[in-house]
């Protein structure tokens, strides 16, 4: 008999770290972890024939299910454009997990 073993669905990840978009709403980091950063894409600019996230909204959340609602987001912030938003997600993302 085979020894199975669940894999963890494969998503496309940026600096190793799984990327989720679900229309307008990212989440960046893994579900299993303690923490994971939440980005809502406000408004969208047009640039040529592409549209491209102008605001960005930010939130570092605790995974942790037991926690209530308002006690689930521990840092929020808002950018200009997805780049800057993602570089603070990252930075807040690996901080929270080397912390915790």
């Amino acid at each position: 008999m085979e020894n199975k073993t669940e894999k963890e669905p494969q998503f496309p990840s940026y600096k190793g770290k799984p990327l989720v978009r679900c229309g307008d709403v990212l989440y960046y980091g893994s579900m299993l972890d303690r923490y994971v950063v939440r980005l809502e894409i406000k408004s969208k600019k047009k640039v040529k024939d592409l549209e491209i996230a102008d605001h960005v909204s930010i939130q570092l959340m605790r995974t942790d299910r037991a926690s209530q609602n308002h006690k689930q987001i521990v840092k929020t912030s808002e950018k200009n454009g997805l780049y800057l938003a993602m570089d603070l997600a990252d930075v807040w993302l690996r901080r929270a997990l080397t912390e915790a």
